[in-house]
């Protein structure tokens, strides 16, 4: 039921005692570092004066623009050579976040992962075919070695080649998968334009799916159409990667292994805490990391702590899934918007196929809002009066939520651009 049951089911107290005595070793790594060396002198920081769980507040904040103004070794605690492997960012729009780690750091990400992929049910007699991009970002090699730890029979399939991707799970018996979620919908466009179906003609059980934001709606359409439960997980290439939090066989809630970071949720504007139930910025501090510990990352991600025990035995606290991302909400007509908030809107009508867009422009200096949204194929009828009607009930409704009325425009299924990476949800072409 466990894969380390030690940590997993460690009773509340013991676990507060261990993540002290690891944020106080994390404190004295980070203070070997250029970065954090420099900012505790200057604010007079001692490891040891920082007893209890409440004191981390008096330490200050991290965040990217600190990464990346530091790039590239600035938080680096140990010499290059103890170093063994770092992930980065794209770095498109100037340096990018880079993340180092040691042998411990990789052995410690591997245990994580496992314990993660356990958890949602994945054994040592399955085979799991890891659907997504290697190299620097870090879902590919995270996932791999967790996989392997736990001993299940990993296929380094890497994103797109849909096809083939099919082949693999035929030709090897897969039975759990990990991919973007909304790359599932195009790989079960290819079943049906190949003649399969998912159920009858392979051996999948499990899907573990994350690195985009998706909701409950979007989860259940995708086990609905393959018959497969879907465990959401949660990971950033700050915190390692994947193997941060994860669902169990409940899927009432993301545990976040907290003896290995320290989480906080804070209100964004004020950065003071916010009680358990209620929604705020996602924090956290390593507690397990030597090349490269991070002290009270902001990580911009918008969740909850969900209050109570879960069934499920595990005395780590649960995340609620992430909402939105406070630099992903854009400003229309004086409302601030997440992209979350339309998608919640548009799962609710059975019409709706899988992929939309939000568009932003300025029209006769104006910023107007357009959803563009794929209809189900059944549903395209051609229909004139019908179409004008749903995309009035839809425009209302999204109305309802934002506050704003949008422009809708409904088009056939598979007109929108695809992407391989994370689906784009939000193109702002409005006059600055």
């Amino acid at each position: 039921m466990y894969w380390k049951p030690e940590i997993e089911i460690l009773p509340r107290a013991q676990l507060h005692t261990l993540q002290i005595q690891r944020l106080q070793e994390s404190l004295a790594r980070a203070a070997q570092s250029p970065y954090y060396g420099t900012l505790f002198r200057k604010q007079g920081i001692r490891p040891e004066s920082i007893r209890t769980i409440d004191d981390v507040r008096r330490l200050p904040f991290t965040t990217k623009d600190d990464l990346r103004s530091n790039f590239p070794y600035g938080f680096l605690t140990v010499p290059k050579q103890g170093a063994v492997r770092l992930h980065c960012s794209s770095g498109t729009t100037g340096n990018p976040t880079v993340i180092f780690h040691d042998n411990h750091d990789l052995a410690s990400w591997a245990d994580l992962v496992a314990r993660s992929l356990y958890c949602a049910g994945l054994r040592d007699t399955d085979v799991f075919q890891n659907i997504c991009g290697y190299g620097l970002f870090t879902g590919g090699l995270g996932f791999q070695y967790g996989a392997e730890r736990l001993g299940a029979l990993v296929i380094p399939a890497a994103a797109g080649n849909t096809r083939r991707q099919i082949k693999l799970m035929q030709d090897f018996g897969t039975t759990a998968i990990h991919t973007i979620p909304s790359y599932l919908f195009r790989l079960h466009s290819a079943f049906v334009e190949l003649g399969l179906d998912p159920q009858r003609d392979t051996s999948l059980r499990l899907f573990v799916i994350g690195a985009e934001p998706h909701t409950e709606a979007q989860r259940q359409r995708i086990e609905a159409l393959f018959g497969v439960r879907a465990f959401n997980s949660y990971g950033l290439s700050e915190m390692n990667g994947p193997g941060v939090a994860f669902e169990c066989e409940h899927q009432n809630g993301l545990h976040v292994w907290e003896d290995a970071f320290l989480t906080e949720i804070i209100d964004p504007d004020t950065l003071q805490p916010v009680p358990d139930g209620e929604e705020g910025e996602l924090v956290f501090t390593t507690l397990d990391r030597h090349a490269m510990p991070l002290i009270r990352y902001r990580t911009r991600d918008l969740t909850r702590f969900i209050p109570g025990e879960c069934p499920c035995g595990r005395t780590h606290r649960r995340l609620d899934r992430i909402s939105g991302r406070t630099d992903d909400m854009f400003i229309i007509k004086g409302c601030n918007v997440f992209p979350m908030q339309i998608e919640k809107v548009l799962m609710r009508f059975a019409e709706v196929g899988t992929d939309y867009v939000i568009e932003l422009e300025t029209i006769d200096g104006n910023d107007e809002i357009t959803v563009k949204i794929e209809l189900q194929k059944a549903w395209f009828t051609g229909d004139i009066e019908a179409l004008e009607k749903l995309s009035r009930r839809i425009a209302n409704e999204v109305r309802d939520e934002i506050l704003v009325t949008p422009g809708v425009r409904l088009v056939e299924p598979g007109s929108l651009p695809k992407s391989e990476g994370k689906a784009v949800r939000v193109i702002d072409c409005r006059k600055s």
